[in-house]
C-alpha cells in the first residue's frame, strides 16, 4: 500500500517542459535567453540555378523574348549550321529542279508548230506546277527537322549541355516522320479553309448581280475568321513540335498535350510568338528591302543594248541577294522555333513544377539521372523513364 506521505526526492531533475531542450536535442537544458535563434540571421535568398541558357524557374516575358536569340550565340554551329544547310539545300533545288523544267517547257513551247501551240504551252504550264512539289515537299521535311534540331538543343541548352549538330541530328532520328506528319496536317487545314473561303468568292462573283456584294461580304469576313481561327488553333497547339520531340509522343497525343498546356495561358503564348515573329521580319525587312531596291535600280540603268555583260552585276547582285534572304531566313527559323521550345519549358514549369525536375536532374550523378522531359506513364516509376543526354534513346 502506498504511503500518502511519501513525496519525491528532491534530487530527481524536473521533466523538461515542452520546448526546453537544447541544440541537440537533449531534456535539461533550457534555450538561452531571447530564443535560440535569436544572434541568427535569416537565410539569404538565393536565385534559382542557371545551368546554361535560362534559369531554372518560371520564365518572364523578358527572358521569353530575349532568350531566342542567345540560342544563335551560345551554339551557333549547331544552330545556325542546321538553318543555314536546310536553306541551302531547299533553294538550291528549287533553282535546279525548277529552273531546269522551266527552261525545257518553254524551250518546247518556242519549237512547236503555231496549231499545237496552245496544248504546249498547258503541258509546260503543268509540268512546272508539278515541279515546283518537289520543292515544296523538301521544304516541309527540311522545316521539320530543322524545328526538332532546335527543340531538341533548347532542352538539352538548359541544362547546360552544348551537342554539336551531328549529334542534334542523329538523336532526333525517327521523330523527324511525326513532324513532318504534323507539319504537312497543319498545312492542309490551312489550305482547306483557304480554299473553302476563295471557293464561296469565286462561285458568287462568277453569278454577278447582287452575289458580287455577298462575295466581297464573304472575302472579308471569311478573311478575318479565317485569321481568328488561324491564330486561335496554331497558339493552342504550338507547343506540338517540342511534345513530339521531348515527350515522344505521337500527333494525336501531342495536340491533345498541348492544348491541356496552353489552357490559361492562351494570351501569353500567343503575345511572345507573335512578338518574336513581329520582331524578326522587320529585322528581315530592313535587311533585303534596300538590296531590293538597289537591284531594281541596277537593272534599270542597264545598257538597252542588252548585251550579255551588262546584266552580269544585276545578276551578281540577285545572286547576293539570294544568300543574304537565306541567311536572315536560317536567323528567322532559329529563332522562331527556339521561342516554341522556351514557351513549351515555361508552361511546363509553371503548370508541372518542371523546374524542381530539372534542378534534380542538374545535381544529380551523371550516370545516374533520367531524362527530365519524358512524362513517365500513368503507373511507371520515376527510375524506369529511359536516361538523359548524349546516348539518350530517341526512338
Amino acid at each position: 500500500m502506498t504511503d500518502p506521505d511519501w513525496h519525491p526526492p528532491t534530487n530527481t531533475p524536473d521533466v523538461p517542459r515542452y520546448g526546453a531542450y537544447g541544440p541537440g536535442g537533449q531534456p535539461g537544458y533550457p534555450p538561452p535567453p531571447g530564443g535560440q535563434w535569436a544572434n541568427t540571421a535569416p537565410p539569404a535568398w538565393t536565385p534559382p540555378p542557371k545551368p546554361g541558357l535560362i534559369p531554372l524557374r518560371p520564365l518572364g516575358f523578358g527572358t521569353l523574348l530575349g532568350a531566342p536569340f542567345q540560342v544563335l550565340r551560345r551554339n551557333p554551329k549547331a544552330t545556325f549550321g542546321s538553318a543555314l544547310l536546310v536553306q541551302g539545300i531547299t533553294v538550291l533545288v528549287t533553282l535546279l529542279v525548277v529552273g531546269v523544267v522551266t527552261w525545257i517547257a518553254f524551250g518546247r513551247v518556242d519549237a512547236a508548230p503555231a496549231d499545237e501551240q496552245d496544248a504546249v504551252e498547258a503541258g509546260a504550264v503543268l509540268a512546272i506546277v508539278l515541279s515546283a512539289l518537289v520543292p515544296i515537299a523538301l521544304s516541309i521535311v527540311a522545316s521539320a527537322l530543322l524545328q526538332g534540331v532546335i527543340v531538341l538543343e533548347v532542352a538539352r541548352a538548359t541544362l547546360g549541355e552544348k551537342l554539336r549538330l551531328t549529334a542534334l541530328w542523329r538523336q532526333i532520328g525517327r521523330r523527324v516522320w511525326p513532324l513532318v506528319g504534323w507539319t504537312v496536317l497543319l498545312g492542309a487545314a490551312l489550305l482547306v479553309g483557304v480554299l473553302l473561303v476563295g471557293g464561296l468568292v469565286f462561285v458568287c462573283a462568277l453569278l454577278g448581280g447582287a452575289w458580287i456584294a455577298l462575295a466581297v461580304v464573304i472575302g472579308v469576313f471569311g478573311g478575318l475568321a479565317l485569321l481568328a481561327a488561324a491564330a486561335w488553333v496554331g497558339t493552342k497547339t504550338a507547343i506540338v513540335p517540342s511534345l513530339i520531340v521531348l515527350e515522344r509522343l505521337g500527333i494525336r497525343r501531342a495536340i491533345r498535350r498541348s492544348w491541356s498546356l496552353t489552357t490559361g495561358f492562351f494570351w501569353r503564348t500567343l503575345g511572345v510568338l507573335l512578338l518574336i515573329a513581329v520582331i524578326v521580319n522587320v529585322i528581315a525587312q530592313i535587311v533585303t528591302t534596300p538590296l531590293t531596291l538597289l537591284f531594281s535600280v541596277v537593272t534599270s540603268l542597264i545598257d538597252p543594248t542588252a548585251a550579255f555583260e551588262a546584266y552580269i552585276p544585276a545578276a551578281l547582285l540577285y545572286i547576293l541577294t539570294i544568300l543574304i534572304a537565306a541567311v536572315i531566313g536560317a536567323v528567322t527559323a532559329v529563332v522562331q522555333s527556339a521561342a516554341v521550345a522556351l514557351v513549351y519549358i515555361d508552361l511546363r514549369m509553371r503548370k508541372e513544377g518542371l523546374d524542381l525536375e530539372l534542378q534534380r536532374f542538374v545535381e544529380a550523378v551523371p550516370g545516374d539521372r533520367a531524362d527530365p522531359y519524358l512524362v513517365p506513364a500513368q503507373g511507371t516509376p520515376a527510375a524506369d523513364v529511359p536516361p538523359a543526354g548524349p546516348g539518350a534513346p530517341w526512338a
